[in-house]
């Protein structure tokens, strides 16, 4: 197992690179929307057989269209929202003769909706800020040391369990562990990266190492209610592409919020 992270981490930290600092916004934004296009896949899985190939299609569809609009159009998203609720309305009228699974189906998609094309949005928004590369980078940075710290300081002196129920492996010291991580790693990128202050990234950090762990438990949320350990299987060692966007759907948006907060921006 510990092998098989290693190899994924060696093939997958490279490619991660390139695309945050080698590629413009623009590209950024087609290969986000693919890995949101995955990471739909995985979480509808989530839902025990609950989607047909219809609703799949309907989730996908609208779900890439309402990341095309939080990316390209933030102003129009509320009205992408209502367009979306219609047409899934319209799609459970004409198709759906099981009253039981109308409203489970309806949550789903419309949790589908809000968890994944929204949220991964504020990566490609983050992306094309001012310095935008040096702030997915830092939030890269530090989401990674905070599970890296979290795990080896809960594995040596974790005594007290965070969520037992949730995800018995985490601990109260892990988390403290990790916040740490995230702050020294936010700490050394400010001092080494002129083009954001230290204060700035320090503060990033914070809000990184103590929203990236929520992700992390939210996920483990879900994987807890429908019964599996991993969301998938397409990182051999480390699951699915849930399970290593977790952290990062939290991180990103509450980053971004907050370089908007920093530049002035609206």
């Amino acid at each position: 197992m510990i092998k098989q992270r290693i190899l994924t981490a060696l093939i997958v930290l490279p490619l991660l690179l390139f695309v945050t600092l080698a590629l413009d916004s623009q590209w950024v934004f087609f290969v986000t929307a693919g890995v949101l296009l995955l990471a739909l896949q995985e979480a509808m899985a989530l839902f025990d057989g609950l989607f047909s190939r219809g609703a799949r299609g309907l989730t996908l569809g609208a779900g890439l269209g309402l990341f095309t609009v939080a990316v390209l159009w933030p102003a129009q998203l509320l009205l992408a929202l209502v367009l979306a609720l219609l047409l899934c309305a319209c799609y459970l009228l004409s198709r759906y003769q099981c009253f039981e699974r109308v409203l489970p189906l309806l949550g789903a998609v419309s949790f589908c909706w809000l968890y994944l094309p929204l949220l991964l949005s504020s990566l490609v928004l983050l992306h094309a800020a001012p310095h935008g590369r040096l702030w997915v980078l830092l939030v890269l940075l530090t989401t990674m040391l905070s599970d890296s710290a979290a795990y080896f300081v809960g594995s040596a002196w974790g005594r007290r369990r965070l969520a037992a129920r949730i995800s018995p492996k985490k601990s109260i010291e892990g988390a403290f562990g990790g916040l740490a991580g995230a702050l020294l790693g936010a700490a050394f990128f400010g001092a080494v990266v002129p083009q954001i202050s230290w204060l700035a990234a320090v503060g990033a950090g914070l809000l990184a190492g103590i929203f990236g762990p929520l992700g992390d438990l939210f996920e483990s949320l879900l994987k807890r209610a429908a019964g599996v350990k991993d969301s998938g299987h397409l990182f051999p060692g480390h699951g699915g592409m849930l399970d290593r966007l977790d952290s990062l759907l939290f991180s990103f948006p509450v980053v971004y919020l907050y370089v908007l907060w920093l530049t002035g921006a609206s």
